[in-house]
């Protein structure tokens, strides 16, 4: 069972959740707190990963971004996305490497969305969860001694247009959508109760 202490953000410039994230990420090294979720929006930013960088791609010049050191491309952020930090020491059973840890993440967001009556899928060609052929969430961990930042995003209801203009993680521009533009009407506060509920796959007990 791992113990976790959750922090619910409203909407917070990612810029803050990222220096909080670093603070956390070495108390939890320090095993000065528990393992830590947090749950928040952030207002419109594309956050840049090596990937992306070392291939030379870039957002469009009409939209705010900020180079981060997770990995993978791009990744909008904004309203009608909920991004989900875990500040997770994995050492549980059968979280031996990144790709479990990938794994056990994607199949947590699968689960969710069971739970909501949606039907998803991992995809063999990238991480995140897939609905109707199209990514809705993405995923993207950095690990120091094995205590994780970074995480994943949720679209549910996210501005027509923005995120779908994107070239995101090398797949062509209109591959990524959200839950509401493909017909499931979500809203962040039962999105946030199916995560917390959907929890046996990483063992969460929340305190």
């Amino acid at each position: 069972m791992r113990e976790v202490r959750l922090i619910r953000l409203g909407t917070t410039h990612h810029e803050v959740v990222d220096e909080q994230m670093r603070e956390l990420q070495q108390q939890r090294i320090d095993d000065e707190i528990p393992d830590t979720l947090i749950l928040v929006e952030h207002p419109e930013v594309v956050t840049i990963g090596p990937k992306a960088r070392n291939d030379g791609i870039e957002p469009p010049p009409d939209y705010p971004s900020r180079a981060v050191d997770r990995g993978g491309g791009l990744t909008w952020h904004g309203p009608g996305q909920l991004v989900i930090y875990p500040v997770f020491k994995w050492d549980l059973e059968g979280e031996v490497n990144t790709k479990a840890i990938i794994h056990a993440l994607e199949g947590w967001v699968i689960e969710s969305f069971a739970a909501l009556g949606i039907e998803s899928a991992r995809d063999a060609r990238m991480m995140g969860v897939w609905v109707d052929g199209h990514k809705v969430c993405s995923i993207g961990i950095s690990l120091l001694r094995w205590v994780s930042r970074h995480g994943l995003s949720i679209n549910y209801d996210t501005p027509r247009g923005r995120v779908e203009r994107l070239q995101g993680c090398g797949l062509d521009a209109g591959m990524t959508s959200s839950l509401a533009a493909l017909g499931y009407s979500i809203s962040r506060e039962r999105l946030e109760e199916s995560l917390l509920n959907s929890n046996s796959l990483l063992n969460l007990h929340f305190h």
